[in-house]
């Protein structure tokens, strides 16, 4: 039995904070759970995968995160307590659901988990999730740490069910994703009969009184928050300075204070409820100080609300200076750290502090320099998707009509840089890519003589590029779609898909067929393995001089790390020292500084190209692309 599932009271467990939000929802008695695949949430859902057999649990992949929330939604309406995960982007995807579910409410526990990535890590934007609690009036916790995430998520499955309304946490990336001590409590043993009550009256129709009846909840949950114990005040009873915070920023700013060694004259007022602000108690604390640093991720959300319950209360408060991101003495993008809050402490408080010798960050950073050779963003060896960028920059290049290329997030967003040749020239959210191609398609009767082309991953396609595909063929549109097919949602850590066919949890399930897909929604569609370069090359400058119309190509190979575990290379991959030309072949090293595969290495003593053994999978492409001839494989 996995540890997260054993039922051992008084346990403690070492968990990433994606475990111990998956523990709290089993210790809350989840029922059905679903998600799409996101950094830095992924592990909510494959954790609770892990465990659905043995816990007796509906655990799925759904094809989007709107579906996905529906889905969890569906228990919840039956009396089931479901739990839903997603990154930022995907709460977007989710929000026009989730927006007409706080109308109608729930019955079950519902809990939707978000995880942000500030700094952008793994993701098109560093978007900031909590606002959606504020647009749509929806109760919002936010984990400090480990032990917290638990406690909160098993928390919001009790508070969802006592509001009627979906419960939101928010989580960030190094929440999610660092590890630290967390101590079980006991899992429930039974769970009631699912029923959807017919004497419900119809949902969320009309919207005004529904809307009324939302606001009498944001009250309760209100009053509900108040006595909180995730909300806390650490330090002197009239401090110079308070630092307000949520989240990361709690640990960031308790590590502050204590390198800094202003305990005595800096107070700690952590918010772990931040909507509805828990206004009594925020109030109560702002009598403490005139002066306020405010700490917390991405945008000044908690900064913003207590400022704004500040001018309701001015007369009563009098003068108070706060600090934050409004004035810049915290950053307003990127992540904070522990470095950044202890800077922004110090020149506040006039407080010297050097966290290690000048000379010892010196030599560090000379050794790093010397030690650690730079890595640009790259595909990994033997990568389907660095032969397929070739093939299009190649086909393009023949074609001569400066054809271009769009896209959208996933693995092949390298394709924007070196590892995919620079084709790659926009990247918005999912599906965008062929959305975009659909617009640009239509532009010939203005004078556009550009070819369009459009890239999607596999899993992308069935998340949101059907309904652009689609929209593309009813509308005549003409442009090229590339289906980069590698059999796995592959960024974010290989979960399966419809078209992989199997389930979150394993089982065998109906592979949804992606060349009938295009079939039927009107495309021309061809299928080529773009380890051929020779053969993808001239599909792709045969279909962009096609005539009008929307194509596919589906270019069909499996992930070389999902292949890789299971198989041997395809080719044994050599370099005929002998017919290598070095620096003189083609455009000076065409290999290892154009192609740029890992799995290439480049010989300064000898001038020559080598095959690093270690790395490669024998997906015999370079052997294609060699002008000497020089790479051969077998």
């Amino acid at each position: 039995m996995s540890s997260i599932a054993q039922n051992s009271p008084g346990k403690v467990s070492l968990l990433m904070g994606n475990e111990a939000i998956a523990r709290g929802a089993l210790e809350a008695g989840v029922k059905v759970c679903a998600a799409y695949p996101g950094n830095p949430s992924s592990e909510i859902i494959g954790t609770l995968a892990g465990v659905a057999e043995e816990l007796g649990l509906h655990v799925e992949w759904s094809i989007n995160e709107k579906v996905a929330l529906e889905v969890a939604a569906a228990a919840s309406l039956s009396g089931l307590r479901g739990l839903c995960a997603m990154k930022q982007n995907g709460l977007n995807v989710a929000s026009d659901f989730l927006l007409n579910l706080n109308l109608t409410g729930c019955r079950g526990g519902l809990v939707v988990v978000v995880a942000d990535d500030p700094g952008g890590i793994s993701s098109s934007n560093e978007e900031d999730s909590r606002l959606f609690a504020k647009i749509g009036d929806l109760p919002l916790l936010e984990p400090a740490n480990f032990q917290e995430a638990k406690e909160m998520t098993r928390e919001a499955f009790n508070l969802s069910e006592r509001l009627g309304l979906p419960v939101l946490i928010r989580s960030v990336t190094r929440v999610s994703h660092a590890r630290g001590n967390v101590t079980f409590d006991e899992l429930p043993q039974s769970s009631p009969k699912p029923r959807f009550d017919l004497s419900r009256p119809s949902l969320a129709f009309p919207a005004m009184p529904n809307h009324k009846v939302l606001h009498e909840k944001f009250e309760r949950a209100k009053k509900m928050f108040e006595e909180s114990p995730f909300n806390f005040y650490r330090g002197p009873e009239k401090p110079d300075f308070m630092v307000i915070t949520s989240g990361s920023g709690y640990m960031y700013s308790l590590e502050a204070v204590i390198n800094l060694k202003v305990e005595k004259r800096i107070g700690i007022l952590k918010i772990g409820t931040t909507w509805p602000l828990p206004e009594e108690f925020v109030l109560r604390h702002l009598r403490r100080s005139e002066n306020f640093l405010f700490i917390e991720e991405v945008d000044p959300f908690l900064e913003n609300n207590v400022k704004e319950l500040f001018a309701q209360n001015c007369s009563d408060l009098g003068v108070k200076r706060f600090s934050g991101k409004a004035n810049h003495t915290v950053p307003d993008v990127g992540e904070l750290n522990p470095e950044i809050v202890t800077s922004a402490l110090q020149t506040l408080l006039s407080v010297d502090y050097m966290p290690r010798p000048e000379d010892y960050r010196r030599r560090a950073d000379e050794a790093v320099a010397k030690q650690v050779p730079p890595r640009a963003h790259s595909f990994c060896a033997g990568c389907p998707h660095r032969a397929t960028y070739w093939a299009i920059k190649t086909a393009l290049a023949l074609d001569g009509r400066d054809g271009f290329v769009l896209g959208d997030i996933g693995c092949y967003s390298l394709g924007m840089g070196p590892s995919g040749f620079s084709q790659m020239k926009t990247l918005h959210a999912m599906g965008s890519g062929t959305g975009l191609a659909s617009g640009f398609g239509q532009l010939e009767r203005f004078g556009m003589e550009q070819p369009v082309v459009a890239v999607c991953g596999d899993s992308t396609f069935y998340h949101a590029a059907m309904p652009a595909l689609a929209n593309a063929y009813y509308n005549g549109a003409n442009f090229l779609l590339l289906l980069l097919d590698n059999n796995a949602t592959a960024m974010t850590g290989f979960q399966p898909h419809p078209g992989t066919g199997s389930t979150a949890t394993g089982g065998p399930a109906p592979v949804i067929n992606l060349k009938a897909i295009c079939e039927a929604l009107g495309s021309q569609v061809e299928v080529v393995d773009p380890f051929d370069a020779g053969e993808t090359v001239e599909t792709i400058l045969r279909l962009i001089r096609m005539e009008r119309g929307v194509k596919a190509l589906i270019l069909k190979r499996e992930c070389a790390l999902v292949s890789g575990k299971r198989q041997k290379n395809l080719f044994k991959v050599e370099i005929d020292q002998e017919r290598c030309l070095g620096e003189a072949c083609g455009c000076n090293r065409l290999c290892t500084r154009v192609f740029k595969c890992p799995g290439l290495i480049w010989n300064q003593s000898d001038g020559k190209a080598q095959i690093d053994e270690a790395i490669c999978n024998g997906c015999g492409v370079c052997a294609e692309i060699c002008p000497a001839s020089a790479i051969h494989r077998s």
